[in-house]
């Protein structure tokens, strides 16, 4: 019979983290990843100053630092004919005064390196949740398939449900969301740099004319993602791909040859954007981190943050229980009441900004700069704390002390 003490479900951030500060106490890890690697659309490429510091806590600062990546140090949005400043890093008291755009699956390929040094983690790639284990009720471990269709079971003292906003884990232990409702889908799409960079790095949030768009500079290209209204996907695909290179070229000032290079509709993907939140995170032998916990919504690109914050957490919290075999609920609930509180300001935070800039951007009434942005941007200590709220958050977590490397 196959064991662990702790199973973990999905490689993300949440996962990759868990496992690492787990082995790094001596617990016997298993982290299970349905998908071959780890590239994905929609994955969240920023890394914010709370992450970097732990980062520099687990010793991993300097290697993080080599990896392809570019630095925000103020959020800027372009609102009609005005540019505002809504955050400015710079000003926060903080190690790092600045969000890393990093690609996240050079980011989770670090971890999970680090993690499989560690003689008590093991990194399963192209193995696939099936169902839960049971004991009297309580969950005890997983069923799984790999890529070849091999099936299996591993039993566990602790299965961490780390699957993202679709989990299968979640499903499978009967937890659902209470879910809220959100005005806008996403499409993503790449456009080629041009020889002359419209976008600096600071720049890339813009609104106007009903039309909503975010840019990350990656490079070599733009990774774009284009709000439209919730559930409107199918029936703007029904126009021309000439539409959105217009939509895009509007917004940016970009030029029609690197807008050609979006060449059909099949190269643009769809993030159907959901927002919730478990009232429980957790059942007997079972706990939900990230988005299994609660899904966020992408503005301000926090969900990876949330993710890694609660990781840190659960470890820090679970170590101890898991080395002796015994993960009470007790232990759980620490968990969620440690999480529960930045993940609800958050999200409350989320749908302040879906209230006063996105709906009304795409509905066409967003003509002016709404007031708290304009007395953001006006007052220099408001775009620092919006910054330390938006970057570093309420309770962020230390790495624990097993965990720590010079």
């Amino acid at each position: 019979m196959e064991r662990t003490q702790c199973c973990i479900v999905g490689g993300g951030p949440a996962g990759m983290m868990a496992g690492l500060l787990l082995a790094r106490a001596g617990v016997r890890v298993t982290v299970l990843e349905k998908h071959r690697d780890f590239i994905r659309d929609f994955r969240g490429d920023t890394v914010h100053p709370s992450t970097l510091r732990l980062l520099d806590e687990l010793g991993l600062g300097e290697r993080f630092a080599r990896l392809p990546q570019r630095r925000l140090d103020k959020m800027r949005m372009h609102i009609g004919d005005q540019t505002v400043v809504a955050a400015d890093f710079g000003r926060i008291r903080f190690p790092h005064r600045y969000i890393a755009m990093v690609p996240q699956w050079d980011f989770l390929d670090m971890i999970a390196d680090v993690a499989t040094a560690e003689p008590t983690c093991t990194v399963r790639m192209s193995t696939e949740l099936t169902g839960l284990l049971r004991d009297s009720g309580a969950v005890c471990g997983v069923r799984y398939r790999t890529a070849d269709g091999a099936e299996g079971e591993i039993h566990a003292d602790l299965v961490l449900a780390c699957d993202g906003r679709d989990s299968a884990a979640r499903a499978a232990a009967g937890l659902r969301q209470t879910m809220v409702e959100v005005p806008m889908d996403v499409w993503s799409v790449r456009i080629p740099v041009p020889a002359q960079r419209h976008n600096d790095g600071q720049v890339f949030a813009r609104f106007g004319g009903g039309r909503a768009a975010v840019t990350m500079d990656r490079g070599d290209y733009y990774q774009t993602s284009y709000l439209i209204p919730k559930g409107a996907d199918a029936s703007l695909r029904e126009q021309d791909i000439q539409w959105l290179r217009d939509q895009l070229g509007a917004l940016f000032g970009w030029d029609a040859d690197i807008l050609a290079e979006i060449r059909s509709w099949d190269d643009v993907k769809l993030l159907e954007v959901t927002m919730g939140r478990l009232d429980r995170w957790y059942t007997e032998g079972l706990l939900c981190l990230g988005d299994a916990a609660h899904t966020m919504s992408p503005v301000g690109g926090v969900g990876v943050n949330l993710a890694i914050q609660d990781a840190v957490a659960a470890a820090r919290i679970l170590a101890d229980p898991l080395r002796r075999g015994q993960v009470s609920t007790t232990d759980l609930a620490k968990v969620q009441r440690r999480r529960s509180l930045p993940t609800a300001v958050t999200q409350r935070s989320q749908r302040g900004e879906h209230d006063m800039l996105l709906k009304p951007a795409l509905d066409g009434t967003l003509t002016a700069v709404p007031a708290p942005l304009r007395l953001v941007d006006r007052i220099p200590a408001l775009a620092g704390l919006t910054a330390y709220l938006g970057g570093v958050g309420l309770r962020a977590e230390h790495a624990p002390d097993f965990a720590r490397r010079r």
